[in-house]
């Protein structure tokens, strides 16, 4: 069993940065591939970001890469999520996710444990 807790959400101005944690509590962070996802209001959860257990291998959507950064620390059983020159279509609630396998996934049925969640506003 995993529980993920976001932490780092809140309200920004367009065009600055703010990173995201997640702290996990679980049996073993380093089997865990990690990925972000997020959800704005009326809309599907999209993927955002993922990284593999032990070597930190990523992969990023299309939408924010170049501008958003996973990495972990699997000292502190935590990953990150840097995103800079935010927008407003930024606004979303933010999600962190674990898999049971070490490998990272893009598809959110991939992933076993969910967050809570983290509110990003982006104000223009």
């Amino acid at each position: 069993q995993v529980t993920l807790v976001e932490s780092g959400g809140g309200l920004v101005q367009a065009g600055e940065s703010l990173t995201l944690s997640c702290v996990a509590s679980g049996p073993s962070f380093n089997n865990n591939g990690m990925g972000w996802f997020r959800q704005a209001p009326g809309l599907d959860r999209q993927f955002l970001a993922t990284i593999s257990g032990v070597s930190g291998s990523t992969f990023y959507a299309n939408s924010v890469k170049g501008r958003f950064t996973i990495s972990r620390d699997n000292a502190k059983n935590t990953v990150f999520l840097l995103m800079n020159s935010l927008q407003p279509d930024d606004t979303a609630v933010y999600y962190c996710a674990a898999r049971s396998l070490p490998y990272y996934g893009t598809d959110q049925t991939a992933y076993d444990y969910w967050g809570l969640g983290t509110q990003v506003t982006v104000s223009s």
